[in-house]
């Protein structure tokens, strides 16, 4: 009896020393899994190396380097056939694109841009505001005239642009197929843009300002959507004695709402003449930027150098000053869509890029010209 009490007082101190041996089996555990996610906030809070990109999109990976469509996001922007509109870009790659094209394209930068869902867009704008009478007290109020309204439609053209690349620089790993797509894309998209908006015919295209109608007459007498232009005096060139004049009156045939963000635009030819023009008492007329990334000023308003521009000729708008925001309107599909393109030019794969752009003067009081004749 006394060996059988025994046995069981040693088999109850055995499975309290397995317990106490599973606790500490169990906080050891507890402790290596407290260090593991300690470690990785601590990797996630570390700043990422130089270069060092987070883990690409199944657009990059999946569609543009192998061509595999499952997993993509598919928009079509053809009638005829879903497969033929492309894919979209995914929003990261579309906002590089827009950046770079707002740095490329100086039109694109100070112009009114908005984005719509469809190729039809349309704009009321009221012409001479609307008008109003001064009365007595207890006098009637005779009704008023009303105004007038003009509609503003853009004409749209598609935007295309098709870089290729070969099939092993897009199976390289190191090769960023992002930057690389943005960066040709918005080449090609700001070189065609910018032409476009300054002196683009509407034809499957934006309509340029240049290309507008213009006359001499001034705002209260010129018709809706036509521009007014000023004189130089000289074929071709600005007057011999105080050419700075013809700058000032351009400045001042803009009413004064429309000057507060009011910027001049010119090709640098034209701007290497006007850097020399000096005042009376010899100061410069042009002023540099006084800090890096600000633009320069002609008469206290900002200079754009639009290389789209015509040089100066006999009978040539040359210049440009007024508020753009205001007096040019861009509109363009919200989506950039890319077809791959690996059988046309083998080894090369092209990327068939297109966008739906579209632009038009909006406000004609907003807007003057300088044209260089008598």
């Amino acid at each position: 009896m006394l060996e059988v009490k025994a046995d069981a007082l040693e088999a109850s101190f055995e499975a309290l020393e397995r317990e106490d041996e599973d606790v500490a089996a169990l906080r050891e555990e507890v402790a290596a899994l407290k260090s593991r996610v300690e470690a990785q906030a601590v990797a996630a809070a570390r700043p990422a190396l130089s270069g060092a990109k987070s883990e690409a999109s199944p657009f990059v990976e999946r569609y543009l380097r192998k061509g595999l469509e499952a997993g993509v996001e598919l928009k079509a922007f053809s009638g005829a056939s879903e497969a033929a509109g492309g894919y979209a870009v995914p929003e990261e790659l579309d906002a590089a694109i827009e950046r770079t094209l707002t740095a490329i394209s100086p039109i694109r930068a100070i112009a009114n841009v908005v984005k719509v869902g469809s190729a039809g867009y349309r704009k009321l704008v009221t012409t001479g505001g609307t008008p109003s009478g001064w009365v007595a007290e207890t006098a009637a109020r005779p009704e008023t005239d009303t105004p007038d309204f003009a509609e503003v439609a853009p004409p749209f053209g598609e935007l295309y642009a098709n870089p290729a690349a070969s099939q092993a620089m897009l199976d390289d790993a190191a090769f960023d197929v992002e930057a690389w797509l943005a960066s040709e894309i918005a080449t090609e998209f700001a070189r065609a843009e910018g032409a476009a908006f300054v002196s683009g015919n509407g034809t499957n295209r934006p309509k340029g300002f240049l290309a507008a109608p213009n006359s001499i007459q001034v705002d209260s007498i010129r018709p809706f959507g036509t521009l007014q232009f000023l004189s130089t005096g000289v074929d071709g060139g600005f007057p011999a004695s105080a050419p700075q004049d013809t700058l000032i009156d351009l400045v001042q045939a803009l009413r004064a709402p429309y000057r507060q963000g009011a910027v001049f635009v010119m090709n640098s030819a034209t701007a290497a003449r006007i850097r020399k023009f000096r005042t009376d008492d010899g100061a410069f007329l042009w002023q540099p930027g006084l800090a890096a990334g600000q633009p320069d000023t002609l008469l206290g308003y900002p200079v754009v150098e639009a290389e789209d521009m015509p040089d100066a000729a006999a009978g040539s708008l040359s210049i440009a000053f007024g508020n753009f925001r205001a007096g040019y309107l861009i509109a363009e599909r919200a989506e950039t869509a890319i077809l791959r393109d690996p059988f046309t030019n083998k080894p090369f794969v092209h990327f068939y890029a297109t966008k739906r752009v579209g632009g038009q003067v909006m406000n004609s009081e907003a807007i003057k010209l300088l044209k260089f004749s008598v």
